[in-house]
């Protein structure tokens, strides 16, 4: 199975999410073709009603803590309510370009 497979499994399973956009990065760094070290998570669920930012961003990073330690590099969170999602506009979500190691 996939880091990006296992990722979605995951978040799936706790959150129940209305929407989940898990999109692997690393094509975007200095990185071998194929890889799977940084992602964007984009996860829509109304588990995260009253849970401030920094506990949302906590709680997803306990869940995937196996992974963050077994090559996850980078990981943006973009987790929402429904109710937040309406208010977004989706350019707001877009990663910036990489900067770093030989692209720069």
């Amino acid at each position: 199975m996939s880091v990006k497979e296992i990722i979605t499994r995951k978040l799936e399973e706790a959150f129940n999410p209305q929407s989940l956009e898990v999109i692997n990065e690393s094509h975007q760094h200095s990185v071998a073709p194929g890889s799977e070290t940084h992602f964007k998570l984009v996860i829509v669920s109304e588990k995260f009603d009253g849970m401030p930012p920094v506990q949302r961003h906590r709680t997803i990073f306990e869940l995937l803590k196996k992974e963050m330690e077994n090559g996850i590099h980078a990981l943006a969170i973009h987790p929402m309510t429904p109710q937040e999602l309406q208010k977004k506009k989706l350019d707001e979500l877009k990663s910036p370009p990489c900067l770093g190691g030989s692209k720069s």
